[in-house]
């Protein structure tokens, strides 16, 4: 059992466990993962966004109750962008390539730039409406993931998949920490009075919701932001293996 204190410490420095056993495996997939995790981390810095609204965990030297800020949530941010980015081509035996000059001009990329911002303007739109700001969040990733998937018709079966492959990799790391926590935990440090009470046993829906919307939106975001498209290794001339 982890001492209350470091629940949060431990739970967030996990999620570093399967990123580098990732990037030391998949060398094709290092760039998207240090890009990746390089944008998602200063995320981290939304902390007070959430704290104490959305929840309020014990954090390394109480930085998160005094402050609003921790470490913790940067490394968590770190480690879920780079996993989040590559998991469905790393299951799926693709590679990121750069794709041709004539699919850079169609007309769905004349709105490029907006779709890419898209998820930071609809979650800062959304912020002043009064929700626990969780809310915001979820959707602006999904509707992000919806416009890249309509720009981008290719990533559409990245978003599908995204989602439902990285909710099954969140609620591993949610039933690790039901296991390893003191007791009640979740119900004393997640805000559940100012969310909807619906859960699937110990998880709270929101944060099920989250890792769905996250999966969606950030399963493609490499190939998007960099103009790649994700093909099956060993096709198109690429090396049959790109992963030793």
């Amino acid at each position: 059992m982890i001492p209350g204190p470091y629940v949060w410490l431990a739970w967030s420095s996990a999620f570093l466990l399967p990123w580098g056993l990732l990037y030391w495996r998949f060398p094709a997939h290092r760039h998207a993962m240090i890009l990746a995790s390089v944008f998602t981390a200063p995320f981290g810095l939304t902390e007070p966004l959430f704290v104490p609204r959305y929840w309020n965990p014990p954090s390394l030297f109480d930085l998160a109750q005094r402050t609003g800020f921790d470490v913790e949530s940067l490394i968590f941010c770190f480690g879920i962008g780079g996993v989040g980015a590559v998991l469905v081509n790393v299951l799926t035996q693709r590679i990121a390539v750069p794709v041709g000059s004539a699919e850079r001009h169609h007309p769905t990329h004349r709105l490029h730039r907006w779709v890419l911002f898209s998820p930071s303007v609809v979650f800062l739109v959304l912020l002043p409406v009064g929700w626990n700001p969780i809310y915001p969040g979820i959707v602006a990733m999904l509707i992000g993931a919806v416009l890249s998937a309509w720009c981008r018709p290719d990533l559409s079966r990245h978003a599908l998949l995204g989602g439902l492959v990285f909710l099954i990799y969140y609620m591993v790391f949610l039933t690790g920490l039901d296991f390893t926590a003191p007791t009640g935990y979740i119900a004393e440090v997640w805000n559940l009075e100012d969310l909807s009470g619906l859960s699937l046993g110990f998880m709270p829906l929101e944060e099920l919701l989250f890792a769905v919307a996250f999966g969606s939106y950030w399963a493609g975001a490499y190939e998007h932001v960099t103009w790649r498209r994700a093909i099956r290794i060993g096709s198109e001339g690429t090396p049959a293996r790109t992963d030793t």
